[in-house]
């Protein structure tokens, strides 16, 4: 077995073994002499010769062992949605072994994560797609069905409950308008129908319709075809950061963009809210930041008081 590929326990062994070996020889071999009363001169050679020795040994571990506080440091900073961190292997040691092996353990669980969040999120569009499309078809045709029935009732009853069976008849209207409502947000419709740009436009009307807010929205011409994946994290995006828009920002406007900047394609959501000093990351920031991850983009939330919140999303052109 070469010494390079032995355990580190026995390779601080030798090094270890082998300096104090070398001292050994070296004051065997040395004219110094130590007396019976160790004089002045004598203790500055056993002192020296130690220092060396000392030195010698953190020299020669310091290679070995230097790379595992490095791994340990890493570790502690590695971050769940921050990928892609990584340490340069020096060396051909066993230092520098566990250094390829932690970055390519890395490697497994981010591509394991990946695929598994990939599988968990089209497992959720598919489930908001089937509960949408029963909301649709159960509940708003049997709503439909009531509201017809409603109106054909109201030239056939006494003048006076004419006015009450409007309201029901309006309390019926509303309900099946909140179920639509409910349906596109769980899956648009427009989306799979006309694409990203119309989906878009549409999520801002409806937010702003009933989101009390005024919604100002840009989309760039030339925008490139992008991969439905794509289009559906850059929706989902966009809705979450619209939605906490309306819940949390005390916004009067918001705008809404989507261009291209170089070779990226940009969404940019941004309000003039109150903001806050320190940004805490609840379900809904790590959503978007999980989305981000899965198609490569890059998703950045700048928020300070006074001056409103900044949510933009970087996707590869």
């Amino acid at each position: 077995m070469r010494l390079r590929d032995l355990p580190l326990y026995w390779k601080v062994c030798l090094i270890n073994g082998g300096v104090f070996c070398v001292g050994t020889i070296a004051l065997a071999l040395s004219p110094a002499r130590v007396s019976e009363r160790v004089l002045a001169s004598e203790a500055a050679v056993l002192a020296g010769g130690l220092a060396l020795m000392a030195l010698l040994n953190a020299l020669a571990l310091r290679r070995s062992l230097a790379p595992i506080d490095r791994v340990i440091r890493t570790m502690d900073s590695v971050r769940r949605l921050a990928p892609g961190q990584r340490l340069t292997p020096h060396g051909s040691g066993p230092g520098a072994r566990l250094v390829e092996s932690y970055n390519a353990m890395l490697d497994r669980l981010e591509t394991e994560r990946s695929t598994s969040n990939a599988k968990a999120l089209a497992a959720q569009e598919a489930e908001r797609r089937r509960v949408a499309q029963e909301l649709h078809d159960e509940v708003g045709q049997s709503l439909t069905v009531v509201l017809l029935g409603l109106k054909g009732l109201e030239s056939r009853v006494p003048e006076d409950v004419r006015d009450e069976l409007a309201t029901v008849r309006e309390s019926a209207r509303e309900g099946l308008d909140d179920v639509g409502r409910v349906a596109r947000a769980l899956r648009p419709g427009v989306l799979d129908d006309l694409g990203l740009h119309a989906a878009l436009s549409a999520l801002c009307t409806d937010v702003g319709t009933h989101g009390g807010v005024t919604v100002r929205r840009t989309v760039g011409r030339g925008l490139p075809d992008l991969p439905e994946q794509t289009e559906i994290v850059v929706y989902r995006v966009a809705q979450e950061a619209l939605t906490n828009v309306v819940r949390h920002a005390a916004a009067s406007t918001a705008t809404l963009s989507f261009t291209r900047v170089g070779e990226r394609v940009v969404l940019e959501v941004s309000d003039d809210g109150h903001g806050c000093r320190d940004l805490v990351a609840g379900a809904g920031l790590n959503g978007m930041r999980e989305r981000a991850l899965l198609i490569g983009a890059d998703l950045e939330v700048d928020s300070s008081p006074m001056r409103g919140t900044t949510v933009r999303l970087a996707v590869p052109g």
